[in-house]
């Protein structure tokens, strides 16, 4: 009998849309340039409930800065990482 192997290959994938919405700013904690998103823009990107989103906001994994008119910013770096870590958990 002929010995059989078996391969799988697991891709992944992210799209990224840049929208009227996002700048590039310095992100304090990465110090980086990175994009930034506005807050209320959060929940979109990552389809969380808000509930998931404000603990999220809560921790320390999820990098925010304020603009000089007090508007909140997230650093979508920091976002991405936090999805991909809730995916493998």
């Amino acid at each position: 009998m002929a010995k059989q192997t078996k391969i799988t290959i697991e891709t992944d994938s992210l799209l990224v849309l840049r929208g009227r919405s996002s700048l590039r700013a310095w992100c304090p904690q990465c110090a980086i340039e990175s994009e930034m998103i506005p807050i209320e823009g959060v929940g979109v990107i990552s389809n969380l409930e808000p509930r998931a989103v404000e603990t999220w906001l809560e921790s320390e994994e999820i990098h925010r800065s304020q603009t000089a008119e007090g508007a909140t910013l997230i650093c979508l770096n920091s976002l991405l990482k936090r999805v991909q870590k809730a995916k493998t958990a």
